[in-house]
């Protein structure tokens, strides 16, 4: 409020919001898990947190398959799953010289390898501005096209023009045609992360068959009267065997 006001008069390029393209990361942690532990989630991150804070826990082992006389009870801990995510990344963009991307494209009832064909057969014409198609694929889940040439000189004109009309089947539709950008991680910072609602159990003796011990700690640390909550997943590797665990997004 204690700046003098100045009239301004913005002269670049505006586009509108939904327009733009985004890019969206989407984290898949792999986790090594050693022999005699287990990840546990709980569906309240309040839970996983008093389980972690409580550090050892006492848990029943008893099943059909031990005797009386053999039921005993485990000392396992319980501690924080700290994970590295990306907290800032430089990604370096080429276009590529011979491919285009292709998007927009119908929703017919038909097959993706047909849709790929189509688009060969249109792109592959020099009437139509195109030539020789050396690779064609879908982009992973996406709806859009790559298209790349075996030669030189035929993306840039297609890309300049932006549009095209092929036909598909019986009609004719309106594809927007667009640069393919190579990219890859030029630099990248990151930092730690506690899972909020995983804890990792440690020191699991191997006296119970695999399918027993998941049983016996998921029992035992669904309990309230123990610290515990309702439980989302488990996974139990045992002694001598080694495991990975694989983390994505919490949207829950």
């Amino acid at each position: 409020s204690a700046l003098p006001e100045k009239k301004m008069i913005f002269k670049g390029l505006t586009v509108n919001k939904e327009d733009m393209d985004k890019l969206v990361l989407s984290p898949l942690i792999h986790y090594p898990l050693p022999g005699g532990s287990a990840l546990i989630t709980f569906e309240e991150a309040k839970v996983a947190q008093r389980i972690i804070k409580m550090r050892e826990h006492m848990v029943d082992l008893s099943c059909e398959e031990m005797e009386e006389h053999d039921k005993c009870r485990v000392r396992v801990q319980a501690v924080p799953v700290e994970i590295l995510l990306p907290s800032a990344m430089e990604i370096r963009l080429i276009q590529s010289s011979r491919s285009i991307l292709v998007s927009d494209l119908p929703r017919l009832n038909i097959s993706k390898e047909a849709m790929l064909d189509k688009l060969e057969l249109f792109f592959s014409k020099t009437k139509n501005g195109g030539s020789e198609v050396e690779s064609r694929e879908f982009l992973e889940d996406s709806d859009q096209v790559v298209l790349t040439f075996t030669h030189d000189g035929v993306a840039e004109p297609l890309i300049e023009r932006g549009h095209t009309q092929v036909p598909i089947g019986k009609g004719k539709y309106k594809v927007k045609i667009s640069p393919y950008m190579n990219g890859d991680i030029s630099n990248m910072q990151l930092q730690p992360s506690r899972c909020p609602r995983t804890v990792l159990l440690l020191g699991i003796p191997d006296v119970l068959n695999e399918e027993s011990m998941t049983d016996a700690l998921e029992i035992h640390f669904q309990k309230a009267s123990r610290g515990g909550g309702e439980v989302d997943a488990i996974a139990y590797v045992p002694a001598g065997r080694t495991g990975v665990a694989v983390f994505v997004e919490d949207t829950g």
